[in-house]
């Protein structure tokens, strides 16, 4: 239980890594949060983790704070924050992304990093602790061709992670990533283009243990990066990609 009495928000949490993060989250004594744009999926996960939902849209300062309220009206303070809505453009040559898929990217994957700490960090720093999440990718170390500006904004992701953790220490608030390689998630399709056999080979030969991570995977590695036995961690992007980066 290493997340006994903890107060945790997770982001994207109705689907894929955030499920994850999630469940893994309440097996470990955390109270969570289910914050995703999917209402029903939120609803579903929170009611399957004994959590609560809440619809929020992470690129909109409103909404975001609508959620800040919310939790702290549910659980009285916030202890842990996991960033980890994310979106991606199809692959396709950096010239010919559209403006219109620039700026969705960059809003989901980095404004709503920054959203998230002006709504929370000052909560945080009043109780002088807090751990915040940030789920990155492999994509910001190793970029691979044709994702060219999800790898900008998960590049943006973790240099964000390391600048808040310098930041925020002195308040007793850890800042950390997690850099997943691609998984069995509703963004698998997007990252490959299309879905085949031929392609998830191809994309399997870059992996050295050979599969692809697991919501499981993830949930693990946040609930020790968001437990006092990480209290020595900050700033730091572990890489969970199965020697992908190596």
């Amino acid at each position: 239980m290493q997340l006994e009495g903890k107060t945790a928000i997770v982001t994207g949490a109705a689907s894929g890594f955030g499920a994850g993060i999630a469940r893994a989250f309440a097996a470990a004594g955390a109270r969570v949060l289910v914050a995703d744009l999917n209402g029903d999926g939120a609803r579903e996960i929170a009611t399957e983790v004994n959590g609560h939902a809440i619809e929020v849209d992470v690129a909109d300062g409103a909404s975001v704070q609508a959620m800040t309220a919310r939790a702290l009206d549910i659980f009285g303070h916030i202890d842990i924050l996991v960033n980890n809505a994310g979106i991606t453009h199809i692959p396709t040559a950096l010239e010919d992304v559209s403006e219109e898929d620039f700026d969705r990217v960059l809003a989901v994957n980095a404004k709503s990093v920054y959203l998230t700490a002006r709504a929370i960090v000052p909560h945080m720093k009043s109780r002088g602790a807090g751990a915040i999440l940030n789920v990155a990718s492999t994509a910001g170390v190793s970029p691979r061709p044709r994702l060219n500006w999800y790898n900008a904004s998960k590049g943006w992701m973790i240099t964000a992670t390391k600048a808040m953790a310098v930041e925020l220490a002195p308040n007793g608030i850890r800042v950390n990533a997690i850099n997943p390689v691609a998984g069995e998630t509703p963004l698998l399709k997007s990252f490959m283009g299309e879905d085949t056999p031929e392609i998830r080979a191809k994309f399997l030969s870059t992996i050295p243990l050979g599969r692809f991570s697991t919501p499981q995977d993830m949930g693990a590695a946040a609930t020790f990066l968001c437990s006092d036995a990480a209290s020595m961690i900050t700033g730091v992007a572990m890489e969970i990609d199965g020697g992908r980066c190596i």
